[in-house]
C-alpha cells in the first residue's frame, strides 16, 4: 500500500481495500467460494479422468541434431540399416555351464526378438562372426558378444526408436521371446535403454507423504492454527495434481524427460505452499485487525497475491530460459516445471481466498498454540519479539552479517571449483534394476569398457571405389594403438559397402573422464587424421558418445542461459521495484547462494562425501544438465522470498521514508513466514532423495540446499545488510531508465511517481 508523500512520518493510512482486477478477484472467491471450490473439483475431476484416457507417457528420447553422433547415426540407417538405429543389449549368463549348451534356446530367442515390432535387427552371439579383413598385420581385434569363459554373452537388438520410449506394455513382447532361455535357468537382463524401459516406474508418493508431515508439523508450530496449516497443504495438492494431469496429456503430443513429473510435482509442491503462505499471513492479520473475511482475502490478493503474481513470473520466466540452450530435452525439462508453477499461481489467487472466505472469522478456532500472524512486536508497551531484536542487531551490525554470510556461502561453493560434469551411468544404479544388473554382468565378462562401445563410421560413398582399399588402409593405421582404448575391432564394410565401421571399446567406464577424453581424441584427431585428404567423411557415434556430444553442448551454452536468466529476472526486479542496486544485489546474491548449493552437490556425488547414505553406491559425475536445471529453478525459486521481503521493506520505506527502519520493519515481519516457508520446500525437496533415480536424488539434494542456503544465509543475513547498508541508495533509479521501465507494483497501490523516493529519485548528496 502507498502514501501520499506528506503522510509518511505520521504512521500508516486507515486500512482500505485496494482497487483494481485482483482486490475484486479475491473478494469475489472469498464471497462464492462454493462455485471457487466446486470448479476446482471439476477441473481435477475433468483433467485426471482424461488423463487416464489420453495421458501420454515419459521418455528419455531426444536428439542431438547437427552433432557427429546424431549425423553418423543417419549415415548407417541410410546405407547400413541392420548396424543402424539405436542398440540395446539383452545380457545372458549361466552360472553352471557354458552358454553353448542352450545354442537351440538362444536362435529362437533371437528369431522372436527379431520379428518383434521397431526391431530392425538382433545378432546371436553364438554365431560365427565375419573375418577381419584387415591385411595390414594390425593388432586390433574383433569384440566378441561372448565371454571367455562362455558363461556371459549379450544379444545386440538395434530398433528403429529409442526403446524406452516405447509403452511399458512392449516388454511382454520382450519377455516371452527370453522365456525359452529363463525357462533353461539362464540369467537374463536387459541392458541400455530397454533396461530403462524395464525399470520400476518412479513412485513419488513416499516422497510426497514426509514433505506433507513435515510441512504439517512446520506450519502447526509456526503459525499454531489447524485449518491455517491445512489451507496452504490443501491449494498446493490440488493445484499440483490439476498441473500434473495437463503435463500428461500434453505428453500425448510432445515428448517429456521420465524425470519431468517428478521435477513438476517437486516445484509445483514448493511454490504452491509457499504462496499460499504468503496470502494467509496477511489475511490473518487483517482478520486480527477486525476487517470482513471476504474483503481480507480481496486485500490479501491485491496485496500479497501480487507479490505471488510477480514471483510466479520470475520462476516461469527463468525456467523458460532453458530453451536458450536449443536443446528440447531440456527446455521441455522447463515447461513440465513451469506447468505446476502456473497452476500454483492460479490455485493461489483463486481457491486460497475461496478458503478463506469459506473459515471466515474461524480460520483459528483449533489451536495448538496461540497464533502468529504478520506483526510480532505485540501491543504497545509489550517486551519485543524474537525476531524483532534480530532485526536490530543486524540493523545495528550490518557489516558483521555481511562478513558472515559471505564466508558461509563461499566456504560451501569451494567444491564448485572441481565439478565434473558427465553422464551417470548404470553402474550407479540400484541393483534391483535390470539395466543395473546387465551393467555388472558385461563389466565382469567383458571388461567395464565393454558398457561404453564406440562406433567409427566412415562415409566412403563420395570416394571412387578404386581409393577404397587405400583408405581403409590409412584409417587402420589412425585406429591403431589409440591411448584409452581396450581394444579396436577391425574395420569392415557394411551395409551397401559405402560404409565402413569399427568398434572401439574405451578402457574405463562410460562415465569416466578418461572415456569422454577418447571419445573427444576419436573426434577431433584420429578420425579427422585418417579421412584427411579424401572426399570421406568420419563419424564417432553410439550412445556413449551422443553422451559427450550431448555435454560439449551443455557446457557450451551454460554461460548463455545464465546470462539470458539473470538478465530477464533482474529487469523484472528493477520494474517492480525501481532500483538499480535492488537489481544489482538480487542477481550477485542469488548467484553466490546458488554457486554454494553447487558445491554441496558436487562434495556430495562427485567426492563422495555422504554419497551412500543416500543410495549412491560410488562416485558418480554431475549429471550435464543438472547444473543448467538447478540453476534456472533455483534462481526462479529464490525470487519468491526476495520479493516477499523486498514488497514489504518497499511498502515500509514508501510510507515512512526511513530506509533502515523500512528494512528492520520488513525482515521483522517477513522473517517467521520465510523461515517457516523455507523449511516447507526444504522438506519437500529432501525427501526426494529416497528416489531410486540419482538425478531425481542429485536435483532434490541441490533445490532443498539452495532453498536452506536463500532462506537463512541471503535472506536472513546478506540482503537485509546490505540494505541497510545501501541505505536510500538502494531505491534509486535513473530518470530515464524509469520512463522506460513499465510500472509494476507488488502492493497494489498506484505507480510511484518521479519525485517519489521509490522511484527514480536520485540518491541524496
Amino acid at each position: 500500500m502507498t502514501s501520499s508523500p506528506s503522510q509518511r512520518g505520521s504512521g500508516p493510512p486507515a486500512p482500505r481495500a485496494p482497487a483494481g482486477a485482483l482486490s475484486r478477484l479475491g473478494e469475489w472467491c472469498g464471497r462464492h467460494y462454493a462455485v471457487v471450490i466446486v470448479v476446482w473439483l471439476v477441473a481435477l475431476g475433468g483433467l485426471h479422468a482424461a488423463q487416464s484416457t489420453v495421458g501420454g507417457t515419459y521418455s528419455d528420447d531426444f536428439s542431438l541434431s547437427g552433432t557427429q553422433s546424431y549425423e553418423g547415426l543417419d549415415v548407417l540407417n541410410a546405407h547400413a540399416p541392420g548396424a543402424g538405429g539405436l542398440s540395446a543389449q539383452v545380457v545372458l549368463h549361466d552360472a553352471k555351464a557354458p552358454l553353448t549348451t542352450v545354442r537351440d534356446q538362444i536362435g529362437r530367442t533371437v528369431a522372436s526378438l527379431q520379428h518383434l515390432p521397431h526391431v530392425l535387427a538382433a545378432v546371436n552371439p553364438l554365431a560365427p562372426s565375419p573375418q577381419n579383413p584387415s591385411s595390414s598385420g594390425s593388432p586390433t581385434q574383433s569384440p566378441t558378444p561372448v565371454s571367455a569363459d562362455g558363461r556371459t554373452a549379450y544379444i545386440t537388438v538395434r530398433f528403429d526408436t529409442n526403446p524406452a520410449s516405447l509403452e511399458q506394455a512392449y516388454l511382454s513382447g520382450v519377455d516371452k521371446a527370453v522365456a525359452p532361455l529363463r525357462s533353461a535357468g539362464v540369467q537374463v537382463e536387459y541392458g541400455g535403454s530397454l533396461g530403462e524401459l524395464a525399470r520400476p516406474q518412479p513412485a513419488d508418493l513416499t516422497s510426497e507423504a514426509i514433505g506433507f508431515a513435515v510441512a504439517i508439523v512446520v506450519l502447526l508450530i509456526g503459525f499454531g492454527s489447524v485449518i491455517a496449516a491445512t489451507i496452504p497443504l490443501i491449494t498446493a495438492l490440488l493445484s499440483v495434481i490439476v498441473g500434473l494431469s495437463c503435463l500428461s496429456l500434453l505428453a500425448n503430443a510432445f515428448t517429456f524427460a521420465s524425470v519431468s513429473p517428478t521435477l513438476a510435482t517437486m516445484i509445483g509442491l514448493g511454490v504452491g505452499i509457499d504462496y499460499a503462505l504468503f496470502l494467509l499471513t496477511r489475511h490473518r492479520q487483517q482478520i486480527m485487525d477486525g476487517m470482513d473475511p471476504a474483503v481480507s482475502a480481496g486485500r490479501a490478493v491485491a496485496t500479497s497475491g501480487r507479490a505471488v503474481l510477480v514471483s510466479g513470473c520470475t520462476v516461469i520466466v527463468a525456467l523458460a530460459g532453458l530453451y536458450v540452450s536449443r536443446i528440447g530435452f531440456i527446455g521441455k525439462l522447463g515447461a513440465a516445471a513451469a506447468i505446476t508453477v502456473v497452476t500454483a499461481v492460479l490455485g493461489s489467487l483463486t481457491l486460497v481466498p475461496a478458503l478463506l472466505g469459506l473459515t471466515g472469522r474461524r480460520i483459528d478456532r483449533y489451536r495448538v498454540r496461540t497464533p502468529v500472524a504478520e506483526r510480532s512486536a505485540g501491543p504497545p508497551g509489550a517486551e519485543p519479539g524474537a525476531w524483532h531484536r534480530y532485526a536490530r542487531r543486524v540493523h545495528d551490525r550490518p557489516w558483521w552479517f555481511l562478513a558472515a554470510g559471505v564466508v558461509v556461502a563461499v566456504v560451501l561453493a569451494i567444491p564448485l571449483l572441481s565439478i565434473r560434469l558427465g553422464h551417470i551411468d548404470d553402474g550407479a544404479d540400484p541393483t534391483s534394476f535390470t539395466d543395473r544388473r546387465a551393467y555388472d554382468l558385461i563389466a565382469k565378462g567383458f571388461g567395464p569398457g565393454a558398457n561404453a562401445p564406440l562406433t567409427i563410421v566412415i562415409d566412403q560413398s563420395r570416394v571412387p571405389s578404386a581409393d577404397h582399399a587405400a583408405l581403409a588402409s590409412e584409417l587402420r593405421k589412425s585406429l591403431a594403438g589409440v591411448p584409452g582404448a581396450a581394444s579396436v575391432g577391425p574395420l569392415q564394410p557394411a551395409g551397401d559397402g559405402k560404409v565402413l565401421i569399427a568398434t572401439v571399446i574405451p578402457a574405463g567406464v562410460p562415465q569416466a573422464a578418461d572415456t569422454t577424453r577418447l571419445v573427444n581424441h576419436l573426434k577431433d584427431s584420429v578420425v579427422p587424421q585418417g579421412v584427411a585428404g579424401t572426399a570421406a567423411r568420419g563419424y564417432v557415434t553410439g550412445t556413449t558418445a551422443a553422451q559427450v556430444d550431448f555435454l560439449d553442448i551443455i557446457s557450451s551454452r551454460l554461460p548463455l542461459i545464465i546470462a539470458v536468466v539473470v538478465g530477464l529476472a533482474s529487469v523484472i526486479i528493477l520494474a517492480v521495484f525501481r532500483g538499480v542496486l535492488i537489481a544489482v544485489k538480487a542477481a550477485v546474491l542469488n548467484l553466490l547462494s546458488i554457486a554454494a548449493s553447487y558445491g554441496v552437490v558436487v562434495a556430495v556425488f562427485q567426492w563422495g562425501w555422504g554419497g551412500p547414505a543416500l543410495g549412491v553406491s560410488e562416485k558418480v559425475p554431475i549429471e550435464s544438465y543438472v547444473p543448467m536445471m538447478m540453476f534456472a529453478i533455483v534462481f526462479g525459486l529464490s525470487m519468491d522470498y526476495e520479493v516477499f521481503l523486498l514488497a514489504r521493506v518497499r511498502e515500509a520505506w514508501l510510507r515512512t521514508n526511513d530506509s533502515r527502519g523500512s528494512v528492520t520493519h520488513g525482515l521483522e515481519i517477513t522473517a517467521l513466514v520465510i523461515t517457516c516457508a523455507a523449511l516447507i520446500m526444504v522438506s519437500v525437496f529432501a525427501a526426494f532423495v529416497l528416489s531410486n533415480n540419482i538425478v531425481v536424488k542429485m536435483v532434490g539434494l541441490g533445490l532443498a540446499v539452495s532453498v536452506l542456503i536463500d532462506a537463512t544465509v541471503v535472506r536472513l543475513l546478506l540482503v537485509p545488510a546490505v540494505l541497510t547498508l545501501l541505505g536510500r541508495h538502494a531505491w534509486w533509479t535513473p530518470r530515464w531508465l524509469d520512463r522506460v521501465l513499465p510500472h509494476l507494483d507488488t502492493e497494489g497501490g498506484p505507480a510511484p511517481s518521479p519525485q517519489r523516493p521509490g522511484g527514480c529519485a536520485p540518491p541524496p548528496q
